[in-house]
C-alpha cells in the first residue's frame, strides 16, 4: 500500500472515523501544527547534548501524537472525544517546579541564539504556543476540545522555555536579555 493514496488530491483528509474534511479547517490546522511541533522536538533532541533531556523530548513526541489522535477523533454525538491522560500534565507540572529550582536558572529575560540546542526547544515552543492557540480556537467555536490536551501544550510551552533555559546554564552561555552589567530584571517567564 502506498502513502500516496491521492485522495487528497482535492483539498480534503479523512478524520479517524472517516469523515472527510477540508484540509483547511481548524482542526486540521491543529493536527497540522502539532505534526509541526512534533519535528520541531526531533531536530532539537538530535542535537541535544543533554541525554535525559532528549529521553524526555522523545517521550513528548509520542505523547503529542495522542493529542493529534483527540483531535483527529470525531466523537459520535453521545461520546465525549478520547481524552489525555491528565498524570501527564501534571507529571510537566512536575518538571517545571523542578527546573524553577535550579539554582541561577531564571535570572532575567533570555535572548536566545547563543547555544545551538536551546533555540531549537524555543522554535518548537513558539510553535507549542501555536498549537495551543489553535486549540483554544476550535473549543471557542464549540468543537469538543479534551482539556487535558490544552492544558498539556500550556504547561509543555513553559516547560520547553526552561528546557532552553537548562541548555543555556548547562553550556555556560549568558543569554539574558540585558546584558550582565545592567543586572536584567532577576526573573524570567515563558509567554
Amino acid at each position: 500500500m502506498s502513502i500516496a493514496t491521492m485522495r487528497g488530491d482535492g483539498g480534503q483528509t479523512s478524520l479517524i472515523g472517516g469523515r472527510r474534511v477540508s484540509k483547511g479547517s481548524g482542526r486540521i490546522e491543529a493536527i497540522g501544527t502539532i505534526d509541526e511541533l512534533g519535528a520541531q522536538l526531533a531536530f532539537a533532541r538530535a542535537i541535544c547534548p543533554h541525554r535525559e533531556t532528549g529521553a524526555f523530548m522523545r517521550d513528548v513526541q509520542r505523547q503529542l501524537f495522542a493529542i493529534a489522535e483527540t483531535l483527529a477523533t470525531e466523537p459520535a454525538p453521545t461520546d465525549a472525544p478520547p481524552s489525555l491522560d491528565r498524570t501527564l500534565v501534571d507529571a510537566l507540572t512536575e518538571r517545571v517546579r523542578r527546573m524553577e529550582s535550579i539554582e541561577g536558572l531564571l535570572l532575567d529575560w533570555a535572548l536566545p541564539g547563543e547555544d545551538a540546542p536551546a533555540a531549537a526547544c524555543e522554535m518548537a515552543r513558539t510553535t507549542c504556543r501555536r498549537a495551543e492557540r489553535s486549540i483554544v480556537r476550535l473549543q471557542e467555536a464549540g468543537e469538543p476540545i479534551d482539556p487535558s490536551a490544552l492544558a498539556y501544550l500550556n504547561r509543555l510551552a513553559d516547560v520547553l522555555w526552561l528546557i532552553g533555559r537548562f541548555l543555556e546554564h548547562e553550556s555556560k552561555v549568558d543569554a539574558r536579555l540585558r546584558p550582565k552589567e545592567d543586572g536584567g530584571l532577576r526573573w524570567s517567564r515563558a509567554w
